[in-house]
């Protein structure tokens, strides 16, 4: 029987106390942090670390622990929908932070900077307080835009605490962006489907030293332990069935049937949990601990580790556990010049090969409407994109979505908002945005979530760091296959024949 690598379990605890005086650590999980605190060239003096089940707890972490009650604002910098800032924005609204975004002009989705700047520079009548918490992504991990660093200079100016979403960028990106040029006061990355087998991978928040003082004592879900797979498989093969064996596989968290957010400890996440849904692109399953639905899936090409090999192998010498990862190390010997200049070549020819497709006969109406930046030199791999038939009606994101899964290509689709239009588009504004209908009838919103809930559904696609031209290839393949007019109505159709279910939307 093959044995992963590591599991992980749930655990209740107080954020700061963590950070503070740290926990029972196995030598598993100690020597893991000081191997990706030397990747990401973060000094153990400096910051503090804990691990994470996912993106979405280590924002919710963060939230449910920053002091927003003296520190009120919370100013986020994202183009699209976000599971994990959505559960940070429900957290301080508990705790009644004031919740402002920055908004970005169509139809580049630039940021608007005097709107930005304004909100940053904000008077506040506590000047011995910080601002409050100003959230930056390093660049928008559903069109691609990256976000002038600038942005994080003028709000640590400004007196704001800063943290930084590491999560979009790739493994080689997040030891080389700078990081000890820009001192953030939290930052928060993804390794997903870079450490480990089952589970593929978990999130890490990290805390400035100085800084963890001014957060508050709360008692949170979130936080994970890493236990080694191997011993966790042999006690279950040594269980025997009685009430103490029971017992103490319960404290070791080893029963998966307590996977929910209410138990402080829940135990491994089994590989099925782990793929179930569809997630963020380059995050885990954005999760049980939650309690919400995750919203897309990662793009299959992430991997960085061909399957059927192990990504971590540990090893003791002179007492000392050191832990030999994989994908590090792989993305290491590749380097950030090659892996940026073939991410770089791959999605600008993506884009071209895209907004040739023209439906025939037609007058050239194009197939594919692509949403933030185009052919640029400095842009994310990833893109946002939606199709038109040749009446130049809308293909739903969702059915996009499903067709390529038949087709073994991993897409995802998500929910760009906070667009503003100037004048030059008004007229357009009617036709792109889209109300989307949320909650129940009689919910009690606020212009500010209104507000968020006109935007456009999009399909996004991500490229991996080991993603090639075939895939690439592929993926425009796939989508040139709808300059069939008949294309969907033939899918549908063989789905029936092969006794299967009908796409439905």
């Amino acid at each position: 029987m093959h044995i992963p690598f590591f599991s992980v379990s749930y655990k209740t605890g107080n954020l700061k106390t963590q950070l503070l005086h740290g926990g029972q650590e196995s030598a598993l999980e100690s020597a893991m942090k000081k191997r990706i605190m030397s990747f990401l060239n973060i000094s153990e003096n400096d910051y503090s670390m804990v691990f994470t089940a996912n993106r979405t707890s280590a924002f919710k972490l963060l939230a449910e622990s920053y002091p927003f009650k003296t520190s009120r604002k919370l100013l986020t910098v994202y183009d699209y929908e976000s599971e994990a800032v959505e559960a940070m924005i429900n957290s301080s609204d508990k705790k009644g932070a004031q919740v402002m975004s920055a908004e970005f002009s169509w139809p580049r989705l630039r940021i608007q900077s005097a709107k930005l700047r304004k909100m940053v520079e904000m008077k506040s009548k506590r000047k011995k307080t910080k601002r409050g918490l100003f959230v930056f992504p390093l660049h928008s991990r559903m069109t691609g835009a990256r976000y002038p660093y600038l942005w994080m200079n003028i709000a640590k100016e400004n007196g704001w605490h800063i943290l930084i979403d590491a999560c979009a960028l790739g493994p080689k990106d997040m030891d080389s962006f700078g990081l000890s040029l820009i001192r953030p006061d939290f930052l928060i990355c993804s390794f997903y489907k870079i450490f480990g087998e089952n589970p593929s991978g978990f999130g890490c928040l990290f805390v400035k030293k100085s800084t963890v003082p001014l957060l508050e004592d709360s008692v949170s879900a979130g936080m994970v332990s890493l236990v080694p797979a191997n011993k966790m498989f042999r006690l279950v093969d040594e269980f025997s069935g009685t009430d103490s064996d029971f017992e103490h596989l319960s404290k070791l968290g080893l029963q998966e049937d307590e996977l929910d957010s209410s138990n402080s400890f829940s135990g491994p996440i089994s590989s099925q949990t782990m793929h179930s849904g569809r997630v963020e692109q380059g995050e885990t399953s954005e999760s049980q601990t939650t309690g919400t639905t995750a919203k897309q899936k990662v793009s299959k090409t992430s991997d960085i580790v061909e399957s059927g090999k192990s990504a971590e192998v540990m090893r003791q010498e002179n007492g000392i556990l050191e832990i030999e990862c994989r994908g590090l190390d792989q993305v290491d010997s590749l380097g950030l010049t090659r892996i940026s200049n073939r991410a770089r070549c791959l999605i600008n020819w993506m884009v071209n090969a895209l907004l040739k497709l023209k439906h025939p006969n037609t007058g050239e109406i194009p197939l594919v409407r692509i949403y933030g930046p185009r052919v640029k030199f400095d842009r994310g791999p990833a893109l946002a994109f939606n199709l038109f038939d040749w009446k130049g009606e809308k293909v739903e994101a969702p059915l996009v979505q499903k067709l390529a899964d038949r087709s073994n290509i991993s897409l995802s689709y998500g929910f760009l908002h906070h667009i503003s239009f100037s004048d030059e588009y008004e007229e357009e504004k009617a036709t792109v945005l889209e109300k989307r209908v949320n909650g129940a009838k009689g919910t009690v919103t606020n212009k500010r979530k209104e507000k968020a809930d006109f935007g456009i559904t999009v399909v996004t696609v991500a490229l991996g760091v080991l993603a090639n031209f075939e895939d690439t290839y592929r993926f425009w393949a796939f989508i040139a296959q709808f300059l069939d007019a008949d294309f969907v109505e033939k899918a549908k159709w063989r789905y029936t024949a092969l006794n299967q279910k009908t796409v439905e939307v």
